[in-house]
């Protein structure tokens, strides 16, 4: 709504990558004109190709999301859109777990409820020059123009929400900064796609090698009906919130900022483990720096 007017044009390109891009596109398409730039991939199982990527030029931005959570894909490089036009980015999920340089952007927006805290806040990212191209029909609280001039307090904002995504910031750079954050990002992630790889098929990852996601580790096991018992023993142990989303199924480990090498130690631990019932597989845990 607030960038379909940019550059006089009401149409926009979507890189439709996963279950959220594809949500996206289904409610930007309520406001204007939506392009898919290439086609999908079936299931989802990669990043498209980009030979098959085609811009367009007169759009008013480009859309696409870095991480799919459902997935379990994620962009590890900014996709670069032709003749200037504007890229607009969903980092709601890996938000604060690498450095990004936002020059390349004309808006990033990221939900408080992955890597800032609590659920309630959304953090808008947004160039000067793209303020104030909303639609008519947009409303006041969703107006940039309306929440810049306003410092961001057209209405009552959500206090709490914004005081513990201070203290995450906070605890973020004592603990190294976004540099660190990528590093132990890629050490958790390797850590559970290593044992995934080397267990013969009795976990399967469909996730394309090279677009892995850093935050959300997808997979199943080979016998479906072990997902359960697999779910259960992981709970007597404190392990939850293992199940995939509700959409696809399967199960899924997420890698966000609060979870520690050792916490990720522990999963690997039980995997391994609960495989040893079914065939010999053995990988030591590192320990945690």
């Amino acid at each position: 709504m607030n960038l379909f007017g940019n550059r006089g044009r009401h149409r926009a390109d979507y890189l439709i990558t996963g279950s959220w891009s594809a949500k996206a596109a289904i409610e930007a398409a309520k406001y204007g004109e939506i392009r898919e730039v290439c086609p999908r991939v079936p299931g989802f199982g990669a990043l498209p190709n980009k030979e098959t990527w085609n811009f367009d030029p007169e759009a008013a931005y480009v859309y696409y999301c870095d991480n799919e959570t459902i997935d379990g894909l994620e962009f590890s490089e900014i996709p670069q859109p032709p003749f200037e036009v504007p890229l607009v980015c969903d980092m709601c999920s890996n938000f604060l777990s690498r450095p990004v340089n936002i020059s390349r952007f004309g808006l990033i927006f990221a939900g408080s409820q992955k890597n800032m805290g609590c659920s309630g806040l959304t953090v808008v990212i947004v160039r000067k020059d793209l303020v104030g191209g909303e639609l008519p029909i947009t409303p006041r609280v969703f107006n940039y123009r309306l929440q810049v001039a306003s410092k961001s307090v057209l209405n009552t904002p959500p206090t709490f929400t914004a005081f513990v995504v201070e203290i995450m910031l906070r605890w973020v750079e004592d603990q190294g900064g976004l540099e660190k954050m990528d590093r132990l990002s890629k050490a958790k992630s390797q850590l559970v796609y290593r044992l995934i790889d080397i267990s013969n098929g009795f976990y399967l990852c469909s996730s394309h090698l090279k677009n892995r996601s850093r935050v959300n580790v997808i997979f199943r096991l080979t016998d479906p009906h072990l997902e359960k018992i697999w779910l259960a023993e992981a709970k007597e142990l404190g392990l939850i919130g293992l199940s995939g989303h509700s959409s696809v199924g399967g199960l899924r480990i997420s890698l966000y900022n609060a979870i520690s090498v050792s916490d990720v130690n522990r999963l690997v631990s039980f995997m391994q483990n609960f495989m040893k019932s079914n065939q010999e597989c053995t990988l030591s845990t590192v320990p945690e720096k």
